[in-house]
């Protein structure tokens, strides 16, 4: 059972100060004053143990109080709240009840018992419910909320417009309110009334122009178009710039099919330098959504655009709804990297960005690139992970270890609990092999227990893994299982099946391995197979007894590169040869 729910109840009703000051006169019951002192003994020990966190005991104290007292509210109450928590609903609830009924005024028990209604999808039960502690606390208009939204899931419009003159007789006429009625007559067909309540909206705000032009919108979505113009217009004349008629006088003109004076009220706001950028991206997407509908012309959507941008060059969001749009059209790489290049010069912190167009340029393998977008990005957005590992992997791939090094250091120290878990295993993968390459194997191995631990499938990693243990011929048995898991998830993968194969050479399981080298060297197709690939093959085939075949798969590993000075012994001495 958790303690912070009877702490919660017992904060709630009061019964951290002494018993008299929290019970109404005649609620801890007995036929007589040592009866009533025997009860709230037991009763007021349970809550000491409750609150010393000992459940069991308080439950048993407690329950020998109602023995004693059983017509005790609060007993009952604290009784229901147990049962509860033990998931002994249908006892709860009885329990809940009888408190309720025995103590019909208490706020805490009413509204308790309510809500254990509507969590067990009675809800008529909790209409009542609410309803009595609504009229017994009449300031509650909290309760009053709740109320309304059990009444409008029953569509009872009636009951909900009553719930919302309540709130407003507590609480006083307010905007949301007068909406609320104006949409509740709505709901019950009555536009009169609901025309009246926006009317009247409008008028306890004369010297706002916004509630008249609520009023015209209220008349478009009434089919009175002619209303909504006039005041629209009037509107307009007043203040030529207002954005929230422009919007409105826009939506006249779509609805009533005007659309070359809407793309003109249109082309107004977006160019506006004073227009909210929400309602220039929300004009956008319709536009986006029109022109699609007609074809999809995206010269006109880039020609709209780069106007909208030049009206405000400084609005990120702006350029990114382009970007976006873009990307969706698929324009040439080259267009959309230069207008990445121009966010990130206004906004050279904009990770989302920087990301994306390293990941354009990526493919490209210019390193020194890859490097200069990424290192910015790593003083902008320490937190973002993916520019170290992008940085290291610049510095790695082109052969500069002790750099790669550093950056996935600095990266290493910057992890926290919302790095995506992923890169984070990536990060440590790369500094295995970075760490192996430079002779520092118990610190590689620890670098790839922790990206395993982030990441236990982590593909490259086991296999790289695997390998190197493979080759120190310590740890074989691990290094096969973690092979073993490779092939499982990639069965085609040369690296992965020659691999596998050579571990199990190292096992002196020669049978097995070539079975797995010969799949290896089948599922690569092309004339550049790694060399290393040929020679375990040439090992395992030796240590079969193949000696001309071993020759042959020897030759092949020093036609492409291999260590033709330990290729050359094998051949010439026609046998296998430890390096």
């Amino acid at each position: 059972m958790k303690q912070s729910v009877f702490k919660t109840v017992l904060l709630a009703i009061g019964f951290l100060l002494p018993l008299p000051a929290v019970c109404a006169a005649g609620e801890i019951s007995g036929s007589n004053t040592a009866q009533a002192g025997r009860y709230q003994y037991f009763f007021l020990e349970s809550i000491r143990r409750q609150s010393a966190g000992d459940m069991a005991s308080a439950f048993e104290l407690l329950r020998h109080a109602l023995e004693i007292s059983p017509d005790a509210p609060e007993a009952c109450f604290f009784m229901a709240m147990y049962l509860s928590e033990m998931r002994q609903d249908s006892l709860a609830l009885v329990s809940l009840e009888r408190a309720v009924d025995l103590s019909p005024n208490n706020e805490v028990y009413q509204e308790k018992l309510a809500q254990f209604y509507i969590g067990t999808g009675n809800y008529d039960k909790a209409i009542d419910a609410y309803t009595r502690l609504c009229d017994t606390h009449k300031y509650r208009t909290d309760a009053m909320k709740i109320l309304l939204q059990l009444f409008q899931q029953r569509k009872d419009y009636p009951r909900m417009l009553d719930v919302v003159n309540r709130i407003e007789q507590v609480d006083g006429m307010s905007d949301d309110l007068a909406l609320s009625k104006m949409k509740i007559y709505e709901l019950m067909g009555d536009s009169k009334s609901a025309c009246e309540v926006v009317q009247q909206l409008a008028a306890s705000h004369p010297y706002d122009l916004n509630y008249g032009i609520m009023v015209g919108n209220w008349y478009m979505q009434n089919s009175r178009e002619e209303d909504a113009l006039e005041i629209f217009s009037n509107a307009l004349k007043e203040e030529p710039n207002n954005v929230y008629a422009q919007l409105s006088m826009y939506d006249y003109y779509m609805q009533t099919g005007q659309e070359a004076k809407a793309d003109s009220i249109m082309e107004q706001i977006l160019i506006s330098p004073t227009a909210p950028t929400d309602n220039k991206l929300q004009l956008i997407r319709q536009a986006i959504q029109q022109n699609e509908r007609q074809g999809g012309d995206s010269l006109t959507m880039l020609s709209l655009f780069d106007r909208v941008i030049a009206a405000a060059p400084d609005e990120t969001a702006l350029r990114e709804m382009k970007i976006a749009y873009m990307s969706m059209k698929k324009s040439p790489k080259e267009y959309i990297d230069s207008a990445l290049v121009a966010l990130l010069d206004i906004a050279p912190d904009n990770a989302a960005a920087r990301f994306q167009l390293i990941q354009l340029r990526y493919p490209e393998h210019n390193m020194d690139d890859i490097i200069a977008l990424s290192e910015p990005g790593t003083q902008y957005n320490p937190e973002e992970m993916v520019f170290y590992y992008f940085a290291g992997m610049g510095y790695y791939m082109k052969g500069d270890d002790d750099k790669a090094y550093e950056v996935f250091r600095k990266g290493v120290d910057n992890i926290n609990d919302e790095s995506e878990p992923g890169i984070v295993s990536d990060f440590y993968s790369a500094m295995g092999d970075i760490l192996f390459n430079m002779g520092r194997k118990q610190e590689a191995y620890a670098a790839y227990d922790s990206c395993l631990h982030w990441k236990s499938d982590n593909i490259s990693c086991l296999n790289n893994y695997a390998y190197y243990l493979s080759l120190d011929g310590s740890s074989l048995k691990k290094a096969e299982e973690m092979s073993l898991k490779t092939i499982q998830a990639e069965p085609k993968s040369t690296t992965y099946l020659d691999t596998y194969a050579w571990i199990l050479f190292m096992q002196e399981r020669y049978s097995e391995a070539r079975i797995y080298i010969d799949q290896a060297m089948a599922n690569d197709s092309t004339e550049d197979m790694h060399s290393d690939i040929y020679e375990h093959a040439g090992d395992i085939y030796a240590m079969l007894g193949n000696t001309d075949k071993a020759v042959e798969l020897w030759q092949k590993a020093a036609d492409r590169g291999g260590d033709s000075k330990l290729l050359r012994r094998k051949i010439k001495r026609r046998k296998y040869i430890q390096k």
